[in-house]
């Protein structure tokens, strides 16, 4: 378990580490998801960005990423960022990394 359904509230986000990775934690709408929380531009904290429907924003630079696919969807990153899947068992929040 990395967290509990109730610590993150819809359209928020969570840092968590699995296994030595951070990892960006995301509840969208009641469904959680789980990327990189690295951005691939320059090492940004994608859990520390914006949240704009189902993309964050980086914080340092202003790249997006779809949070369901960890796809890049603007610059200055070209590169998409690793996914992970999400189980959820009862109140905890499982990620496989």
């Amino acid at each position: 378990c990395v967290a509990k359904a109730s610590q993150l509230q819809p359209g928020s986000c969570l840092c968590v580490e699995v296994q030595g990775r951070r990892i960006a934690l995301f509840n969208l709408d009641g469904q959680f998801y789980a990327i990189d929380d690295v951005c691939t531009h320059q090492a940004g904290p994608l859990s520390e960005g914006l949240v704009d429907g189902d993309e964050v924003i980086c914080p340092w630079h202003g790249a997006r990423f779809k949070i369901k696919s960890g796809e890049n969807t603007s610059p200055p990153a070209h590169e998409g960022v690793e996914t992970f899947r999400v189980r959820v068992v009862g109140e905890d929040i499982e990620v496989e990394a």
